[in-house]
């Protein structure tokens, strides 16, 4: 493998696909309980979904990069700050993305809905406001990752978007019962993005990159990560009670990752500097998946 080849790999993130496709896998497989399921429309919409977050990780090393905001950071290396890739090559790079992002996200809305005409036209708009919002994060002068509102479009695409849009690709319907793991996905995906941000606070804090964690501060940050976390533990427990005869298995599982995120969470409490946050950030975005599969495996009647 050619190193410019690794380096584009490397701008690609790839650990954070499992996190991206989390609410796809909820909401694709709540549709096998209507007998709606179609093995296609389910992977254009995985290949949709990782294409906006290759997408979203590119333009998040452009704009953090050309604005000097990774000068300091204390996670891992970005291409653009370690000039493994240009600035020109990285714009040609979100130019296919984008691209490919709109030529998926037209196909998986033409093969889903192309006989529901309002519902197809509504999610080519959220396909595109998804898209968008991949780029603007960190790019621009009105960047939105830039005055504090990433985690916010995180709960919203990650988590209700994601969960109950996919279910709606296969019905054409929005199932309300899905609200709360698609909450809970969304929670959890924030707090992804809030423990990356903990981490690094300080360069965040000297470029000017207000973040929800720099705007609150050490202490409230920490307590606000608290919050997402029982937030969603809360909700995975509460959609637990509602399902009708859970397996023993599927209780076990459930009960497994909340002793696992009330484990981590106690072990973040403990953090004193920022630079521990980052190994938390693996484990959680790993038990978000980890909760999407349980619940697939039980539409699905494996458990």
């Amino acid at each position: 493998m050619s190193s410019k080849l690794k380096h584009w790999i490397s701008a690609a993130r790839l650990r954070t696909i499992p996190l991206s496709i989390s609410g796809i896998f909820i909401g694709s497989f709540a549709a096998v309980s209507d007998k709606m399921f179609n093995v296609s429309i389910f992977l254009l919409a995985i290949l949709t979904s990782i294409c906006y977050q290759i997408l979203s990780n590119f333009a998040n090393d452009y704009g953090d990069g050309v604005k000097g905001t990774d000068e300091n950071r204390i996670g891992p290396k970005r291409m653009i700050q370690s000039n493994k890739i240009s600035t020109s090559e990285m714009k040609k790079g979100i130019f296919i993305l984008f691209i490919i992002s709109v030529f998926l996200t037209f196909s998986t809305v033409f093969l889903s809905l192309k006989n529901n005409f309002t519902g197809m036209l509504f999610f080519i708009l959220l396909g595109l406001l998804a898209i968008t919002a991949a780029i603007k994060y960190t790019i621009g002068k009105n960047a939105y990752g830039y005055i504090g509102f990433g985690d916010f479009f995180v709960f919203l695409f990650f988590g209700l978007v994601s969960v109950l849009g996919s279910y709606y690709l296969f019905t054409s319907s929005i199932n309300y019962q899905l609200i709360p793991p698609a909450c809970t996905v969304g929670l959890l995906s924030a707090g992804v993005l809030n423990l990356n941000n903990m981490r690094d606070i300080i360069n965040d804090r000297k470029s000017q990159k207000k973040t929800m964690a720099v705007k609150l501060g050490p202490s409230k940050s920490k307590l606000y990560h608290f919050f997402l976390i029982i937030s969603a533990v809360f909700l995975m427990l509460f959609f637990l009670y509602k399902l009708k005869s859970p397996s023993t298995l599927l209780i076990f599982l459930i009960i497994v990752n909340v002793s696992w995120l009330i484990h981590d969470l106690y072990k973040i409490s403990k953090i004193t500097t920022p630079i521990m946050y980052d190994k938390f950030l693996k484990p959680l975005g790993l038990s978000t998946f980890f909760y999407a599969l349980i619940l697939s495996m039980h539409f699905y009647k494996i458990l």
